[in-house]
């Protein structure tokens, strides 16, 4: 596949949309009102929009590898005060997936570069779960450092500043945790949801 059959694809998919609803594109320039941030992976086996059955403008979203929350990436913080603040967004999803190959990698001993720094945290959130990893064999390790991860991330979310003043301010916000299955294409809820800060360790809670 090359660039020029990816143009013939992007106005045959215009053009359905049109056909359904001519007024779509004029309603979607005018402004958007997404209702979820979607924090996920970069792996391209996992469509955010296609996923949750949403289309364009319903549907916010960042994506890194391994669906990280770093306190200190910019990038992902300028989505998230924008998701919040800006288009006071109701819901934030963090979504991991089952077979993540960056997760996979935190989980080897080998050196992939650059990466391997990015990826260090995962490495500490295995360590400090050691116990539950005894006698599960890779492909079961990986996949349960995927579900520990999503779980550790909503906290993430949640310890920033940005999401703890918009509940100060009485603002509607709650965060999922998802992973997803590359092998059946279905989501599966991790029943973390957070939507109040009482929920979360006091020494993580900020004051004013």
């Amino acid at each position: 596949m090359d660039i020029d059959e990816l143009m013939l694809n992007n106005r045959f998919w215009a053009e359905s949309l049109s056909a359904r609803d001519p007024d779509f594109f004029a309603r979607l320039a005018a402004q958007q009102k997404p209702e979820f941030l979607w924090i996920g992976c970069s792996d391209s086996r996992v469509p955010a929009n296609e996923v949750v059955g949403l289309m364009p403008g319903e549907l916010f979203v960042h994506r890194n590898v391994a669906n990280m929350v770093v306190a200190t990436d910019m990038n992902f913080l300028t989505v998230l005060q924008y998701a919040v603040d800006v288009l006071k967004i109701r819901q934030i999803i963090v979504c991991g997936h089952y077979g993540c190959g960056g997760v996979r990698a935190a989980l080897s001993h080998e050196a992939f570069g650059l990466i391997d720094n990015w990826l260090r945290a995962l490495k500490a959130l295995y360590h400090q779960n050691l116990a539950q990893f005894d006698r599960l064999d890779e492909s079961a390790r990986v996949d349960l450092l995927c579900e520990l991860n999503v779980r550790r991330q909503v906290r993430n979310v949640c310890h920033t500043t940005i999401v703890q003043n918009a509940w100060k301010r009485g603002q509607p916000l709650v965060i999922h945790g998802l992973i997803y299955g590359l092998g059946d294409g279905l989501l599966k809820n991790l029943d973390t949801s957070i939507d109040h800060p009482e929920q979360l360790d006091e020494t993580f809670l900020y004051d004013g």
